[in-house]
């Protein structure tokens, strides 16, 4: 076993802030951004964000990430007016101020008409809050925790990317105290649903499975990504109910996420995973390295840099 109170050596440090910032329609020193008690979606985690990876200063996937964005503002009645094309120029001029090569960015939507405390200041109804940051330093394979009712896959907002995050960092810290890096999240059904910022894929007899979106898991866009790849380079990845006896009999697991993409797992709890780096996360881990140099010839021809 872990001790107890020990952090985790494998998850090192947080990644740090860049100084610029882009708040609305104006790209400011952080210092510089003023956000107001009278936001109530502000004080109230009403909002919805996303994480891009940045690959030699481009962002990558900002369609799918958008989308999602979207899809999730809409799902909690955040009104977006914002156009894609106009965010990405926004992004770009970010990433460019902050001289940014290998990084990440986020988005965030807060909605700031909602609850009755609020101000009479002249606020836009939903603010558009983009900033970059260095990337979080992980090493070697991860060791996860696990969590009972960790997530309510029947909550009208499962899947939903909110703001409100606490639920995610708290269970997250626990796990770090505890020696470990990441958390195994359960639903209410007993079901493996994610981990606190990742997806989870289960390796049993070259066949990979990972929970489905009713398991209350987040659709992340490595794992969409995954879902439409692995069977090109001969590794079907599917969907479906896992329980943790799954893992604790699968050949590999692994973790993905957007700043991590594919991460294989060493242990679970007390039991050890025999393979921490198996050859079909390998290959996925190699597919996806592919798919992302792809795609970003594939923007820079479109854009003409």
């Amino acid at each position: 076993m872990l001790s107890a109170g020990s952090r985790s050596a494998s998850y090192e440090s947080r990644p740090m802030l860049h100084k610029f910032v882009h708040h609305n329609d104006r790209l400011v020193p952080m210092q510089e951004v003023r956000l107001s008690p009278g936001q109530a979606g502000l004080l109230n985690g009403w909002g919805v964000f996303t994480t891009l990876r940045i690959y030699g200063g481009r962002p990558f996937a900002f369609d799918r990430h958008w989308e999602r964005l979207t899809t999730d503002a809409h799902r909690l009645k955040v009104p977006v007016e914002l156009r894609a094309e106009t965010v990405f120029e926004h992004l770009t001029r970010l990433i460019e101020a902050n001289q940014v090569k290998e990084g990440c960015a986020r988005i965030y939507l807060v909605y700031n008409r909602i609850g009755h405390w609020v101000s009479d200041e002249p606020l836009p109804d939903v603010d558009l809050i983009l900033y970059t940051a260095d990337l979080p330093r992980r090493k070697g394979p991860v060791r996860l925790a696990t969590q009972a009712h960790g997530r309510h896959a029947a909550s009208p907002l499962a899947g939903v990317k909110v703001t409100s995050w606490l639920q995610n960092v708290w269970m997250l810290d626990q796990a770090l105290q505890r020696g470990f890096d990441e958390v195994i999240l359960l639903n209410e059904r007993s079901e493996v649903a994610e981990c606190t910022a990742a997806n989870i894929f289960c390796v049993r007899h070259e066949e990979v499975a990972t929970p489905p979106l009713s398991a209350g898991c987040l659709p992340g866009v490595t794992r969409s990504t995954l879902l439409e790849i692995g069977e090109k380079v001969g590794v079907p990845v599917r969907e479906a109910p896992l329980r943790l006896q799954d893992l604790f009999d699968a050949d590999e697991l692994f973790i993905t996420s957007t700043t991590r993409e594919i991460q294989p797992v060493s242990q679970i709890e007390d039991r050890k995973i025999v393979q921490a780096e198996g050859a079909v996360t390998r290959r996925l881990a190699e597919a996806f390295s592919r798919h992302i140099a792809q795609s970003l010839v594939k923007a820079s021809q479109e854009t003409g840099r």
